[in-house]
């Protein structure tokens, strides 16, 4: 994307999460990579009359190949931690998320917005007010629910025992102090008790595995017992390297919290494109995690939502035409949201 383009699009951005005059922004990067990312993000910040600067982390010594998430790079530099305590917002271009840096700059009141998904992509799914309001009725059904079920025509039918954990949204963009978000983002999620998922999920094909950003090629099912897979394999006819995958990734952290359940809920973004990995794939998937209808359930750390599973070990995996219930009311129909209040203007 040409770099004006770029500029604009962090401009506007920016005005949406209320950067202005006063106000001191943190640009943060990682070795050599989204270098034109600061660029954007400190000019927008200065047009909006906000102090900014760049913080650059060196890259990381080594890398696994495996994503393990908790590794903010800031870990033994608690100065940098101090100094981002104190400014008003942080432009993560890192990742910051699962880490307890992250949760440290935003108790202090630091409003932190992530951004590491193409240029193009953050053009395209550029957040909106009206986006937001939907989020946030789909959030405050889902805070008032005490249980969750999710089935699908493959089999599906798991339930989760809600109420443990406070619900979350993101919708883009963050103007609101020690809050953070993910541009772009639109979903709703919650966890369910450390102890209180039970059944059995299978994975169809055109099902999402994040982070391998790839789509399910053979059907998986998955045991859940007392908030834990106890089996993965693959499904009837199926030759199981999808099984097997899963498995294996999971195994190489040998933590075996990496098997617990952690967040759940559903997107709301009907520009986003369930094809999307096919345009994007260098992305971390965010178009996946918020397209129109699609069911998500993740594997691994709880801390997000202050829970004690802080394992490096994380799957997102949003499933197509799935069915979700809150307290037996149907939410999400087959792909579809029955609430009028949380569809498009197009879809009421």
């Amino acid at each position: 994307m040409d770099q004006n383009l770029f500029n604009d699009i962090c401009l506007r951005q920016l005005t949406l999460s209320g950067v202005h005059e006063g106000e001191t922004v943190v640009v943060l990067t990682r070795g050599g990579e989204r270098a034109e990312y600061a660029d954007a993000f400190l000019w927008a910040a200065q047009q909006l009359g906000a102090a900014t600067y760049h913080m650059r982390l060196p890259s990381p010594a080594s890398a696994s190949g495996a994503w393990a998430v908790g590794d903010s790079g800031l870990g033994n530099i608690p100065r940098a931690v101090d100094a981002l305590k104190g400014v008003d917002m942080v432009v993560d271009c890192t990742f910051l998320l699962f880490s307890k840096e992250q949760f440290a700059i935003q108790e202090a009141g630091t409003r932190i917005l992530t951004a590491v998904e193409p240029p193009e992509l953050l053009a395209r799914l550029m957040p909106t007010k009206e986006l937001r309001e939907r989020v946030e009725i789909g959030a405050e059904l889902l805070a008032k629910a005490s249980t969750m079920r999710i089935t699908s025509p493959a089999g599906t039918d798991v339930t989760y025992r809600l109420g443990v954990y406070p619900t979350l949204s993101e919708y883009g963009y963050t103007d609101t102090p020690g809050r953070w978000d993910h541009w772009p983002a639109a979903f709703v999620f919650t966890g369910g008790a450390d102890d209180g998922v039970d059944g059995k999920i299978v994975l169809s094909p055109g099902d999402v595995l994040l982070p391998f950003n790839t789509y399910v090629q053979t059907p998986v099912e998955i045991t859940i017992e007392e908030g834990f897979i106890r089996d993965i394999r693959g499904g009837a006819g199926s030759s199981g390297l999808d099984a097997d995958l899963l498995r294996s990734y999971i195994e190489s952290f040998h933590d075996p919290r990496g098997y617990g359940m952690s967040h759940v809920g559903w997107g709301l973004d009907e520009r986003a494109h369930w094809h999307g990995l096919t345009q994007f794939p260098g992305g971390m998937g965010m178009e996946l995690r918020s397209f129109y209808g699609n069911v998500m359930f993740s594997i691994g750390p709880n801390n997000e939502l202050g829970g004690p599973n802080d394992t490096a070990c994380h799957f997102d995996i949003p499933m197509r035409g799935n069915s979700l219930y809150l307290d037996d009311e149907l939410i999400v129909d087959a792909g579809e949201l029955t609430v009028p209040e949380m569809r498009p203007a197009a879809k009421r």
